[in-house]
């Protein structure tokens, strides 16, 4: 888990519950079983519990899905730093992955690299987890737009 960053100040105080009701929305975090572990201010951490019906033909977690929660965990961490009247969009995202999806639980832990007025640099780090080991699968760097005046809520 990460610690509070002095670095980032977000501009609603209410931005952990604003983060946790927009989570709670997303159809594909919940068709999948990912959660959402912890959110704080320029940082966010997804779980999701190992499920054989999300790997792929070799049975390690499918690539497309380390990729869902890696960008899911950099958008909410860009999210906690947005205005109560704004909401992000993924514009663009980078993967590599690093070694096979192998674990009972596997956790993507978003940061902020950089807040600008309309654009947000995250990273993601993506890790599956066994009872004796931690074992880093992903990296993702990722560009998310802050829409500004749009509420994070349907249309």
């Amino acid at each position: 888990m990460h610690a509070p960053s002095p670095q980032f100040q977000p501009k609603d105080p209410a931005f952990a519950a604003r983060v946790r009701e927009s989570f709670q929305r997303q159809k594909a975090m919940n068709f999948i079983g990912a959660r959402l572990r912890a959110v704080g201010p320029g940082w966010a951490e997804v779980e999701l519990p190992h499920r054989e019906d999300l790997t792929q033909q070799k049975g390690f977690l499918h690539g497309g899905i380390i990729g869902m929660i890696a960008d899911n965990a950099c958008g909410y961490a860009a999210f906690s730093l947005m205005p109560a009247n704004a909401s992000p969009l993924t514009v663009e995202y980078k993967i590599n992955i690093l070694a096979p999806g192998r674990g009972s639980m596997y956790v993507a832990e978003g940061v902020v690299l950089k807040s600008g007025r309309t654009l947000t640099v995250t990273r993601a780090e993506v890790y599956a987890e066994t009872a004796s080991a931690r074992v880093h699968v992903a990296s993702m760097q990722q560009t998310v737009l802050m829409l500004a005046d749009t509420l994070d809520a349907p249309e």
